[in-house]
């Protein structure tokens, strides 16, 4: 039996497993009791900023000292971490906010924990993707997660155009410099479709926005676009029907 199969009810954080936390994205009321549990427990935090998780621990008064683990230093810190586990250390993921592996390097750390047979253990919480799709209107009960399309405009437009042909609804995440090029891209490969954006999500300027990419594209006018965005299409089927 694999070590991931065991069966307990994860009440204690155990040495020499990895935890991979879900913290709030953006409210820092959305965490679950659990999650402040391991963190305040855990032998090392291996978060993807420093400063941004600094603030979460000191809003929840937690004295946890932080290792940094992000996309430009794993090659070089996840075999220290794994290290560290199998000498029986307890180590949290954070990313930046939402569950970790989640387009980010934790996914890196775990498919180096499975490699050396050491447990993972997920604590759930709060997902972008999953908020934003849940409150979209758009169907949830089949999707595709495409992470962040490439910020290069030849690759992101060929990958559109390999969506062209997809039923399920279309998730990805945007930067807010690229947005409206993003926009166009849709308009002209995948047409006039549904559109959601969620932008800020769970935070004071929270806005969900419906509508067909020239519409869309028309709200937002001249205005700078601050904050990640989590963009969802509408799939072939059905493409005229309005929200």
């Amino acid at each position: 039996m694999c070590p991931d199969s065991r069966k307990d009810n994860h009440t204690y954080v155990e040495p020499g497993v990895l935890y991979l936390v879900s913290t709030p994205i953006g409210n820092l009321e959305d965490i679950t009791l659990r999650a402040l549990k391991v963190l305040q427990k855990a032998d090392l935090l291996a978060a993807e900023d420093t400063r941004h998780t600094g603030i979460l621990l000191k809003h929840y008064n937690l004295d946890k000292s932080i290792i940094s683990y992000h996309d430009f230093n794993k090659n070089r810190k996840a075999p220290f971490l794994i290290e560290q586990l199998k000498a029986s250390k307890s180590v949290a993921v954070i990313s930046d906010a939402g569950t970790p592996g989640i387009s980010d390097p934790g996914y890196h750390l775990v498919q180096l924990a499975i490699r050396e047979n050491i447990r993972v253990v997920p604590v759930p919480g709060a997902s972008a993707f999953l908020s934003a799709l849940v409150a979209s209107g758009l169907p949830t009960d089949k999707f595709v997660f495409e992470g962040f399309l490439s910020p290069k405009p030849g690759k992101r437009r060929k990958r559109l155009k390999e969506l062209q042909e997809e039923k399920r609804t279309i998730i990805f995440y945007e930067s807010p410099h690229r947005f409206i090029r993003m926009l166009d891209d849709v308009a002209e490969i995948l047409g006039q479709r549904k559109m959601v954006i969620a932008r800020e999500l769970t935070k004071k300027f929270e806005e969900i926005i419906r509508g067909t990419p020239e519409e869309i594209k028309r709200y937002f006018g001249e205005r700078k676009i601050k904050g990640e965005l989590v963009v969802l299409i509408k799939g072939r089927s059905d493409v005229n029907e309005r929200i």
